[in-house]
């Protein structure tokens, strides 16, 4: 963003500043002739980077800009809200970096040329409280996860948002669920919900999900997710599941492990709960999903050996 306008500038250095120095045609001639914004463009000072849309300076375009570039040409001069992915940035979401912008446009308004890196949603199920007017102006956080999740490419690809919001505290369940009510027509809607559901229960990373699935569908017991324990030092550590009537505890190992300090601090946790007699299973991630009858058997096995009766 432009540095900060003097106290006595006009007009238009405020709304370059906010708008990270673009501007549409329909805002431009609001404050200036159009031989004087002809004159910007012919002279080099300013660039056309998109019919209808300029920049005031003839650089290269940042990340934040090629967004207003976006915004403003699919809103025909008017910024047009930011919508999923592209919304949950601005929301400070990391991960899921995409050099495309999703914007949000009434489903009456007429087709407009757009950037070809912009996609744009119609929509008649957009109501004030699921916006925030910016600058930029987007969906607020919860309304953007379900639209993130509606659109992804793959059921996999959705879930993952919704745990990553629910992991950088984006969002939280009572939010969800209020936007979630508000849509009427929903792509993925029971797997959103039930996502939803078990993020907010404390199953925040998508291999603690898909663990929780794989309870579900193996017909084990549920287990309680993210619970406290306090170690002999008086630490407190969190378990990924625990089946606390059988004392069996379930670590699921992520990409941090194969750090070597990383593995030894979970050795050291799972020989205190063992000390402590308990029951500890351990998995990597991707045996969860891709090796699920293995896990499911032997965590049947440790239930069995721990006294539950299916």
């Amino acid at each position: 963003m432009s540095n900060l306008p003097s106290d006595d500038a006009g007009d238009l250095d405020w709304l370059l500043f906010r708008q990270d120095g673009v501007i549409s045609r329909r805002q431009a001639l609001c404050v200036m002739s159009e031989s004087h914004l002809r004159h910007l463009v012919v002279s080099g000072r300013w660039s056309l980077p998109h019919r209808g849309v300029y920049v005031a300076h003839n650089g290269q375009l940042t990340h934040a800009q090629r967004i207003w570039i976006g915004s403003l040409a699919a809103g025909s001069g008017r910024s047009a809200p930011l919508a999923g992915v592209t919304a949950l940035q601005s929301c400070g979401l990391r991960g899921y970096e995409s050099g495309l912008v999703h914007v949000y446009v009434p489903m009456r308004k007429r087709s407009r040329s757009v950037p070809s890196y912009v996609i744009v949603h119609r929509t008649e199920q957009l109501v004030r409280a699921d916006l925030h007017h910016g600058p930029p102006p987007r969906t607020l956080p919860c309304r953007a996860v379900i639209d993130a999740a509606q659109w992804a490419a793959s059921d996999d690809r959705a879930r993952a948002i919704i745990a990553a919001s629910f992991q950088q505290r984006l969002v939280d369940g009572d939010g969800m669920r209020r936007a979630l009510a508000r849509l009427a027509r929903l792509r993925r809607r029971c797997l959103i919900t039930r996502t939803i559901d078990d993020a907010a229960s404390g199953s925040d990373s998508i291999a603690e999900q898909d663990f929780l699935r794989l309870c579900r569908t193996g017909g084990l017991p549920t287990p309680t997710r993210q619970t406290v324990m306090v170690d002999a030092a008086g630490r407190r550590r969190y378990r990924d599941a625990y089946f606390e009537k059988w004392r069996v505890h379930v670590e699921i190992d992520g990409g941090h492990h194969t750090d070597v300090r990383e593995w030894w601090l979970d050795m050291r946790r799972q020989n205190e709960m063992g000390i402590a007699g308990d029951r500890v299973l351990r998995f990597p991630a991707w045996a969860i999903r891709d090796d699920a009858a293995r896990v499911t058997a032997q965590v049947r096995a440790a239930l069995v050996a721990a006294g539950w009766r299916p």
